[in-house]
């Protein structure tokens, strides 16, 4: 009997061609379709055009090419509804519905869950715009610096902002009510600064049962030593030696278990990937925040860590079968660095010919983001142009690796960190080990 299928990947980024990826490894796939994907994408499947914002068209597609399963990249489509879209009309899809996705849409809805479930979370207040005289009044009267704000809703990694005195964050409080980008949903949160290292977790759930992937650890800033503007994130690696076996047992307990019973609990079951940001802090891992989709560049490590069959795991999240699913990790590092364009974060550059892409070794996957083929030729047409990830049986070795590659790939006014994965080898020794 052919149990092979036809799926349909949704999104165009980096995140996607790590998806496709691992999709096209599997034993069970037919078809793979990525709409409207990138020309890394196009190596592993047909890339479609679709706008992914008429759901009605993706129905039809879906439909029309015998598709049995819909994996959603971003966050947009879900926290708009694509899923409810879909599932009404009969059709799979991997990713939470509309009213789950609020736990990324809106910090406030976040922030309501963990409190009310025992989640550990920083200290907040929430205000609606309306109420600026509250919220500036809430500012003077803070005793604890740094301050941090928070827009509510999506606002492409931009809507986060570390305040360090009374001045600095009535300033920022005032221009986040003024910037259309962050008032959308007219509200925000003012939460306390938690202090320590960034670490994210990552599970795939049916609503009730999780399968918990490799912790990672993300560079978010632009500039070396973590300096400068906020970015999509400029690189990652996987497994994260701040997440040891007791404390991932930890977070298990505090914050998995709790988050799926009380989203079961309030009638909005979390099906999909859920991404944790946490705070490792002197009194154990804090949420920072739950996204609703795998990281981006996460997932370009995520995924090469996986040994077991993505299809067959995203299948079992949504077929309520994970219990009847092994997931096998890898016992190798992977190191990914994202190579960008000149000014991002900022306004930048594109159009630039890529060239060294057909000289590398097997030693490392690249993936695409913002790409676009011309004549042949793959040009630069995104702030994040590419992400470069590398393996070794050691941290220093994934990182080793993937640098020795990277110098290979050339494009004008390119910019990489030169330092992504070297504070993990710091703790690297004392930490988890995909070998305990």
């Amino acid at each position: 009997m052919n149990t092979e299928i036809n799926v349909l990947l949704i999104g165009s980024g980096g995140r996607e061609h790590a998806l496709a990826w691992g999709i096209h490894k599997s034993k069970k796939i037919d078809q793979l379709y990525i709409a409207p994907g990138n020309p890394g994408t196009a190596l592993c499947g047909t890339n479609v055009k679709l706008d992914v914002t008429r759901f009605q068209d993706i129905a039809e597609f879906i439909e029309e090419n015998n598709v049995q399963l819909t994996v959603i990249g971003p966050e947009q489509p879900l926290v708009d509804g694509i899923t409810d879209y879909l599932t009404e009309r009969g059709h799979k899809v991997f990713g939470p519905s509309a009213a789950a996705a609020q736990l990324e849409g809106s910090k406030t809805f976040a922030k309501e869950i963990m409190h009310k479930y025992g989640i550990p979370t920083a200290k907040y207040e929430r205000f609606t715009f309306a109420e600026q005289d509250q919220a500036e009044k809430y500012i003077k009267d803070s005793t604890t610096w740094p301050l941090v704000l928070k827009a509510d809703g999506l606002a492409g990694g931009k809507g986060v902002f570390i305040c360090e005195d009374e001045n600095d964050a009535i300033a920022r409080l005032y221009s986040m009510i003024n910037d259309p980008a962050m008032n959308a949903s007219g509200r925000l949160i003012i939460e306390e600064f938690m202090e320590g290292e960034e670490a994210s977790v990552f599970a795939v759930t049916d609503g009730r049962q999780a399968k918990i992937l490799q912790p990672a650890q993300d560079h978010k800033r632009i500039g070396e030593g973590d300096t400068g503007l906020n970015t999509g994130g400029m690189g990652a690696y996987a497994p994260a030696p701040i997440i040891n076996e007791p404390l991932l047992k930890e977070v298990e307990d505090k914050v998995i278990h709790r988050i799926l019973d009380g989203m079961q609990v309030e009638g909005m079951p979390y099906r999909g990937v859920l991404y944790i940001g946490l705070m490792i802090t002197k009194d154990g891992p804090k949420v920072v925040e739950f996204n609703c989709r795998f990281g981006d560049p996460e997932c370009q490590v995520l995924i090469p860590g996986l040994k077991s069959d993505l299809l067959e795991l995203l299948l079992a999240a949504v077929d309520h079968k994970l219990d009847e699913t092994d997931v096998v990790l890898s016992e190798d590092y992977h190191c990914c660095v994202v190579i960008s364009s000149k000014g991002y974060p900022k306004a930048h550059e594109k159009g630039k010919k890529i060239t060294g892409l057909n000289n590398l070794s097997d030693n490392v996957i690249v993936f695409h983001s913002g790409t676009k083929e011309v004549d042949g030729d793959i040009l630069t047409s995104g702030g994040r142009v590419l992400s470069v990830t590398g393996s070794g049986s050691s941290l220093d070795k994934a990182i080793e690796n993937t640098y020795s590659e990277v110098k290979k790939i050339h494009f004008d006014n390119a910019y990489y960190r030169t330092d992504i994965g070297k504070k993990g080898l710091k703790i690297e020794t004392r930490g988890y080990s995909p070998h305990d």
